[in-house]
């Protein structure tokens, strides 16, 4: 796949075959995504990669939790208001997907089964979990988005699927322990991966992308 074309056609998917991933091409991915640029390479990116039984165990102890209405507690807070330009596109984003989805905007039964599908990683077989050091400062989370891009693009050229999820941060005392990691490091997001399942009704909605003419200024 082209450069270009990858960047251009990379999407979210919210629906994955039970297919396994083979760990060779996840292991290809992390060592694509290695060659990330960060802040006077300091690499500060750390990963925990669960597949196969484990992502069921890891998924079951995480919906118990939503369902159970357990208040997150991310390690970074989630945003609380945006722009208004920001925050529209967010409400159009949010009412496209549950048109697809044939949801109510009152129906919040429906909603709540929606999110709690987060927490299944969308059937997805693998699932990524990105960690920092605590002490690290904010230019250490712009390489992790830069090292997150890179991971989602490489895997979309071995045709797989992923979804960034920073839902999945929501708890992560949880998932620090279940893999055993210190409360040292600080949990950034986690990314689901797999094969789409193209037909799913969840897939047939792409989120809408401004022009890039609307948010660059020349000066020539």
């Amino acid at each position: 796949m082209e450069l270009l074309e990858g960047i251009e056609t990379r999407r979210s998917f919210r629906a994955f075959k039970k297919t396994a991933v083979p760990r060779e091409i996840i292991d290809r991915i992390l060592r694509a995504a290695s060659n990330s640029p960060s802040f006077c390479n300091t690499q500060p990116w750390e990963v925990a990669v669960v597949c196969g039984k484990k992502v069921e165990a890891l998924s079951k102890a995480l919906c118990k939790l939503v369902e159970s209405d357990n208040a997150p507690t991310p390690d970074l807070p989630f945003p609380k208001n945006w722009p208004s330009q920001l925050e529209r596109r967010l409400q159009e984003h949010h009412t496209q997907r549950s048109k697809v989805l044939g949801i109510e905007r009152a129906d919040d039964r429906e909603k709540k089964k929606t999110r709690l599908l987060n927490f299944h990683f969308y059937g997805a077989p693998c699932v990524l979990f990105l960690f920092l050091e605590r002490s690290l400062s904010p230019w250490s989370i712009f390489d992790m988005g830069l090292f997150a891009e890179n991971i989602i693009l490489a895997a979309h050229s071995f045709g797989l699927g992923s979804c960034l999820q920073a839902l999945l941060a929501s708890y992560p005392d949880t998932i620090r322990s279940f893999f055993e990691m210190p409360k040292t490091k600080q949990l950034v997001l986690g990314i689901s991966i797999g094969y789409p399942n193209i037909e799913a009704r969840i897939n047939a909605y792409k989120s809408v992308k401004i022009s890039h003419d609307d948010f660059t200024h020349w000066y020539i």
